[in-house]
């Protein structure tokens, strides 16, 4: 299967963003393969840096390293995928500026729903940074159900036991980019969730 053939924005409503960044996910996954799902926040603003991009993509570099941390042996995306992780961002488009639009999030997490709805042997969602964390809440509010995680500082939340249709939430830390090779506290926290995770599967 390709989610990109399955999930795809038609309208493209959301001002804050950059449409020319869209992307969803294009590789060839097998749904009953996948126990894990690692929503992170957008897409980069140059689609080379992307997860499943050619090369070595920045958003590989540092996701492969964050398992590595957390004692997976992997050295790439495919690695990742064979472990059961499926790697997606809950905007699909790539931003325009530090921050996303609440809007944007709510709107976008319809096409997240879309996308985790073709994987329903999950048993962990690691929400990896605020925007994530939005996204899965909204699903679940427009829903009608609980919320997911609570409001409050990551840290501070970290480690209680949150629960989404039937998976352990995991709120964590951007594991995408360059900032995670600065803040050595949070890719800490970072590996910590994604052992516990793995430790599900």
């Amino acid at each position: 299967m390709r989610v990109k053939t399955k999930v795809s924005c038609e309208t493209f409503p959301c001002k804050d963003v950059d449409h020319s960044g869209y992307i969803v996910p294009g590789i060839d996954v097998n749904p009953s393969n996948i126990s894990i799902l690692m929503i992170s926040e957008a897409s980069p603003s140059d689609p080379r840096d992307y997860y499943y991009a050619r090369g070595s993509p920045l958003f590989e570099q540092t996701t492969v390293q964050a398992f590595n941390d957390a004692g997976a042996r992997v050295a790439s995306m495919k690695d990742i995928l064979v472990l059961g992780v499926y790697v997606t961002t809950a905007v699909k488009c790539s931003k325009k500026a530090y921050g996303i639009g609440l809007s944007t999030i709510d709107q976008c997490s319809k096409l997240l729903e879309e996308e985790i709805a073709l994987f329903p042997k999950a048993k962990a969602f690691l929400l990896m940074g605020d925007v994530a964390i939005r996204a899965v809440n909204a699903i679940a509010k427009r829903c009608g159900e609980p919320r997911v995680i609570p409001s409050g500082s990551t840290y501070k939340i970290r480690g209680g036991q949150f629960n989404f249709r039937g998976a352990r939430a995991f709120p964590s830390y951007l594991q995408a980019g360059p900032s995670f090779f600065i803040e050595k506290s949070k890719r800490k926290m970072i590996s910590e969730d994604i052992a516990v995770a793995l430790s599900l599967t």
